[in-house]
């Protein structure tokens, strides 16, 4: 029996279909791989850009590689996956419309969460103290994040745009965690929602 997942990982794992073909870039230790294979039996494969998780997910019995996102995903045929994921990891990455292009052509379907940097906490931050945000979500200071492009819900919708990706479902994660659907254009959830998941088919 697996061990609960964090919600917005339990929130993803409902958009993957019973027995796909899944990749997990940036997968972590395995927490999400490991729920699939054992509640949806799929064929997962993982990447990973730290060796200690690497490590972590190899000894779960998971087929993760170390790898990374912005220089490895070119190897994969398309359209070889059903389900390809990018979990809190795209705002790491150095050209997220590269990132994103390649894994709308990698998988059928794209699930992708990142943090959202136009939270009203943020924006506070950043407006009455003048100073970069930590929060729960952002944890980092300044000069040690690994998060180089952060980006609002307003700027990922823009992005999937001109990646050429339609968006099938949106789901905004609240302070505490939990989700709750959401309309892309919407300026609601741009304000108060800490992140979100979004549900990505490539235009054909």
């Amino acid at each position: 029996m697996t061990a609960p997942l964090r919600p917005d990982l339990a929130a993803i794992a409902q958009m993957v279909p019973l027995g796909a073909r899944v990749l997990d870039i940036g997968c972590g230790d395995g927490a999400l791989l490991e729920h699939l294979a054992a509640t949806k039996k799929v064929d997962g494969r993982g990447i990973e850009l730290s060796q200690q998780n690497v490590n972590a997910c190899v000894a779960r019995g998971l087929a993760v590689i170390q790898g990374d996102a912005d220089s490895d995903l070119a190897e994969y045929p398309s359209q070889v996956f059903d389900v390809a994921i990018l979990s809190q990891t795209i705002q790491a990455t150095r050209n997220p419309r590269r990132v994103l292009s390649e894994l709308l052509r990698i998988g059928r379907r794209t699930v992708v969460s990142f943090p959202n940097f136009g939270h009203w906490k943020v924006r506070m931050s950043l407006g009455v103290r003048g100073r970069m945000p930590r929060t729960p979500v952002l944890g980092y200071a300044w000069y040690d994040t690994p998060n180089i492009h952060l980006c609002t819900i307003a700027d990922f919708v823009e992005l999937t745009r001109n990646a050429g990706a339609g968006i099938e479902r949106a789901l905004a994660l609240s302070a505490n965690g939990r989700t709750y659907a959401m309309r892309a254009d919407s300026w609601g959830p741009n304000l108060f929602a800490e992140g979100a998941i979004f549900l990505l088919r490539p235009y054909s």
